[in-house]
């Protein structure tokens, strides 16, 4: 991987979820500085390195004109998207590479307002469209939404289209409306605030789909890393597993602070016995699934940031830390009383609630790269000394390491 162009970027991502609630690609920001030119086939080539066919596609999202016209220049037919926005389509030196581009089998993604899609041979060039609705168009969704949950007969229109992406949904009734009314294919983000709205001030179960799957895993006799991943892959239940193999009723000699050691202590029965206890009280919410795989994500980007390597103990304290910095909206009360429930390092306190210690920083870099802000990016690497280019190589690993689910 070249490692100046790496250094001269800043990247950011989110995610698209599809009508199964499950990740099917990852929108990857690229914002170049104003000062530095950077060499668009050294920056395809780094980035084609990444993944293979089982990896969520990208949508590279370029934030200037200049580089996205660098990009289309370079770019021939890979597993990646790029994304051109209609604003920037309009001048010729974009509009021509774009058809030139086509012509080379590149998939490109047309950004904008659903009414303002490009006619013509330019639409020919897009094989899909992220689009927006106007404050109008997303009244006469949500209209048409409740409506038709209201059972209206007749014809209804929307002014979403099936088989396209969706950008600034805030609400779960437009959610659903775009997805499981409309058939949507995928919403960029996810309206967490309006999902977790309902559950304040009380805690959601751990996923059901992922207790079972837990079950089927004690049952089949699977290994103890097998189990460990399944069972961190769910940020309640992992927090619900340390309670429990901390409680009275367990009788535990030491405190057992992370996941593996816990485990170990309580052996596999007492694993399956305590699933099955919980299992009457499991989420059956799909809604609630892109909430925690993002929390999920930010844990593993944590992880690939900290560079553990062999460290797995270290590793998995550093997991912890990013998968619990967010379970107080899960839990739905404060944080601190959240965290002070279960035992953990003095690390993880600090870094969660204090913004301190040494995975503060881990902490504060992984939430930058969510949103996407380069320059907010650039500045917190300045200030905690951390390279960019480090940063960048940590989330491309990252990213490379999902899977499309089956």
């Amino acid at each position: 991987m070249n490692a100046t162009v790496l250094g001269s970027v800043s990247l950011g991502y989110r995610p698209l979820w599809d009508r199964r609630r499950a990740l099917s690609a990852v929108q990857l920001f690229i914002e170049t500085r104003p000062d530095t030119a950077v060499d668009a086939a050294h920056l395809l080539a780094a980035l084609q390195e990444q993944g293979d066919a089982s990896t969520p596609p990208w949508l590279l999202s370029p934030k200037s004109p200049e580089l996205l016209r660098d990009l289309l220049d370079q770019a021939s037919s890979s597993r990646h998207w790029i994304e051109v926005r209609g604003d920037w389509l309009q001048a010729p030196a974009i509009s021509d590479r774009v058809q030139r581009a086509h012509r080379r089998g590149l998939r490109m993604v047309w950004r904008g307002e659903a009414d303002l899609l490009p006619g013509g041979a330019l639409e020919r060039c897009f094989f899909t469209h992220l689009l927006y609705l106007s404050p109008q168009a997303a009244l006469s969704a949500l209209q048409t939404a409740a409506r038709k949950r209201a059972g209206a007969q007749g014809a209804l229109h929307s002014p979403v289209q099936a088989g396209q992406m969706y950008e600034g949904i805030a609400s779960r009734l437009l959610m659903e409306h775009c997805l499981d009314q409309q058939n949507a294919a995928a919403l960029l983000g996810w309206p967490d605030e309006d999902i977790l709205y309902a559950l304040q001030h009380k805690a959601t179960g751990p996923d059901r789909q992922a207790v079972l799957q837990m079950i089927r895993a004690v049952d089949e006799d699977r290994s103890t890393e097998h189990i460990e991943a399944l069972l961190c892959a769910e940020p309640i239940l992992t927090f619900r597993f340390l309670a429990y193999a901390n409680s009275a009723s367990v009788g535990l000699r030491n405190t057992i602070e992370s996941v593996r050691h816990g485990l170990m202590m309580l052996g596999l029965q007492a694993l399956r016995r305590w699933l099955y206890e919980i299992l009457p009280g499991a989420s059956s919410d799909p809604n609630l699934r892109p909430v925690k795989a993002s929390i999920v994500l930010r844990a593993k980007l944590m992880e690939h940031l900290m560079h553990a390597g062999a460290e797995q103990e270290l590793s998995r304290e550093i997991y912890l830390c990013g998968l619990f910095s967010q379970i107080d909206v899960l839990m739905g009360e404060p944080l601190g009383t959240a965290l002070h429930r279960v035992p953990l390092s003095s690390r993880i306190y600090a870094a969660t609630l204090h913004g301190s210690g040494p995975y503060a920083p881990l902490l504060q870099i992984a939430c930058a790269l969510e949103n996407g802000h380069g320059t907010a990016t650039r500045a917190l690497c300045h200030q905690l000394g951390m390279p960019l280019e480090d940063v960048n190589r940590a989330l491309l690993r990252t990213l490379a390491a999902l899977k499309l689910a089956a």
